[in-house]
């Protein structure tokens, strides 16, 4: 059953008209936790991969997906980890930059919007943040049906030649202040074969945390989304 998002001081009318639930997507090892909204009519969605130590509570994605949910398309943010992995997380750091252990997750997530009879037939995209942004890439490297990717401040370079295969229509965002993130995103970018874009915003740190940036990125993310998901627009 679907319940209406809990308003919050900046919860625009238009991202309330929408309908929330939280979820609950099966993989091999358990059971990850994760928040689905779905504006009235949307016909795509975008899944987000959040970055090493994160977590879908995560502040910067939460309002990046609002942008995107004020756009006609739903978000899906869930935890990569289970509960008792991000505790064992928190003492080791072995699986924060295991890509391939990420991507899986994502795989089953994305299997998990398939699966689901009320988004039946919706596009999908991908948004990444860190270490969730290779994760993406790697994910949609041999599923053709992801329509769009945005990295926000992605480890791209973790995702190895992998990005090479990807289809899907690609922006990398990242700082103007994070010098070693644009650099990754530069490599990236010179060996993605699909419509690709980057976008550098300038005076803007890793987390984009200066006073305005992050919606900037809010607004590239959710075009790049309207613009490739949205079947009035391909």
């Amino acid at each position: 059953m679907y319940i209406s998002p809990p308003m919050n001081p900046t919860t625009s009318p238009a991202a309330m008209a929408s309908r929330f639930r939280k979820v609950l997507i099966p993989c091999e090892e358990a059971q990850l936790g994760g928040d689905l909204t779905v504006p009235y009519g949307a016909q795509g969605i975008v899944v987000f991969a959040h970055g090493s130590g994160s977590s879908r509570r995560s502040s910067r994605n939460r309002f990046v997906a609002e942008q995107i949910n004020v756009l006609g398309l739903g978000t899906l943010l869930f935890d990569l980890l289970a509960p008792e992995e991000t505790e064992a997380e928190a003492h080791t750091g072995e699986l924060r930059f295991n890509v391939p252990f990420l991507t899986n997750r994502l795989r089953d997530a994305t299997r998990w919007v398939r699966e689901e009879p009320s988004l039946d037939g919706m596009r999908m995209g991908y948004f990444g943040s860190s270490t969730g942004a290779a994760a993406a890439l790697a994910a949609a490297t041999d599923d053709p049906a992801i329509g769009a990717i945005v990295s926000r401040g992605g480890r791209t370079d973790l995702a190895g030649t992998k990005v090479e295969n990807v289809q899907a229509a690609t922006l990398l965002i990242a700082g103007g202040l994070d010098f070693p993130v644009i650099r990754c995103n530069e490599e990236t970018y010179d060996c993605l074969g699909c419509e690709k874009r980057i976008s550098i915003v300038e005076g803007a740190s890793h987390l984009f945390e200066e006073p305005g940036k992050l919606d900037e990125v809010a607004e590239l993310a959710a075009s790049w989304f309207k613009l490739h998901l949205d079947p009035l627009l391909c």
